[in-house]
């Protein structure tokens, strides 16, 4: 648990609202970040993640509802009076400034020369020293991603906002970005708030998230409690792949699920009929004889993944339903013939109405 997470929250969202004409962005949005923590907004497009922090920015104006940063009551006050730095997807570098002089912009009203140690600090911070000259479309993207990074930092805000900034890169400069924003971060305590559609990025990078949809936050938690307990349906098909199984009925501890009666642990919830949720990791191949809920099963197709291999299959109870596991690569050889046994754990079982 994040040490912050006993002291006052820095920044609290209250009951946010936002419409656009008949549109509604924001239906009550209300979340605590603490200091030093690092929250990603993750959902879809549309869902209001990017309304929301262009609210707390005040880029834009919450309809009602209240915003502070520690004890500063935020919510009316212009953008450049709220004490926070922002970094956008599209870099927004002035192209006809150095990199000194796109730095060294919201750091006006400082000595010269403080200032020319402050660029040197940044570039020094984000792995860029001695570009000082340079122009921006002398810079790969990434070059350009960490000196818009370095000119969000130059002020030392309280709060850094990040919006979709790793989008414009490739995957393989994003990850490695993604590290080093993280590690930054890390290291200047700085709280930090991320929107992001990329559920790998939110996970790699956050110690909680927002997940949002239609203009509400349908569940905030760390990455581990989203990934593994979604609160609704919607949080378990947007993160991650999932498996999901109709049951009509439910009695002493069992789901029945068309001609199958499925074992439920005694956590999972208390709904007479609904769906049963079960990550494709959690599926055993193969189990040995004694295991609850095992089945016959046929593979329908194999798809190699490079580190794991995804498997469609049906139950033979359930024809016509297909369903995934994952399994390692080096497992593949033990299948053996398409038809082969498969075992859906209770404990791995949620129950949604």
């Amino acid at each position: 648990m994040n040490p912050a997470q006993h002291a006052a929250p820095h920044l609290r969202v209250r009951d946010i609202h936002k419409r656009f004409g008949h549109f509604t962005a924001l239906g009550g949005v209300s979340l605590d970040t603490d200091k030093g923590e690092l929250v990603c907004l993750l959902g879809p497009s549309g869902c209001g993640k990017t309304t929301l922090l262009r609210c707390i920015a005040g880029l834009e104006q919450q309809d009602s509802g209240s915003l502070h940063i520690g004890q500063r009551d935020i919510s009316l006050l212009p953008p450049q009076a709220r004490g926070y730095g922002i970094l956008f997807q599209s870099y927004a570098l002035f192209p006809n400034l150095t990199v000194e002089q796109n730095i060294a912009y919201g750091l006006a009203g400082s000595g010269r020369e403080q200032v020319r140690n402050r660029v040197a600090e940044m570039l020094e911070l984000v792995g860029l020293a001695g570009s000082e000259k340079k122009f921006p479309s002398q810079l790969s993207g990434g070059q350009q991603q960490r000196v818009a990074l370095a000119r969000a930092l130059a002020p030392a805000p309280s709060l850094l906002l990040l919006d979709e900034p790793m989008s414009a890169l490739d995957a393989r400069v994003r990850e490695h970005l993604c590290t080093e924003l993280r590690q930054l971060q890390k290291r200047l305590g700085i709280t930090t708030l991320m929107v992001t559609h990329n559920q790998d990025e939110a996970m790699l990078m956050a110690d909680r998230i927002a997940v949002m949809n239609q203009g509400r936050v349908e569940q905030y938690g760390t990455p581990q409690e989203i990934y593994r307990q979604p609160a609704t349906p919607f949080v378990a098909e947007f993160v991650g792949q999932g498996n999901w199984l109709p049951f009509e009925s439910r009695e002493r501890g069992l789901a029945q699920v068309g001609a199958l009666s499925l074992r439920l642990s005694e956590q999972a919830g208390p709904a007479q009929r609904g769906r049963l949720f079960c990550r494709p990791e959690a599926v055993a191949i193969n189990p040995a004889d004694a295991q609850d809920n095992r089945f016959r099963a046929q593979v329908r197709e194999i798809t190699f993944l490079g580190n794991r291999c995804r498997m469609s299959f049906e139950l033979e109870q359930l024809p016509g339903h297909a369903l995934l596991a994952e399994l390692d690569p080096e497992s593949m050889p033990r299948l053996g013939s398409p038809d082969i046994w498969v075992a859906l754990p209770p404990r791995s079982l949620q129950v949604f109405a």
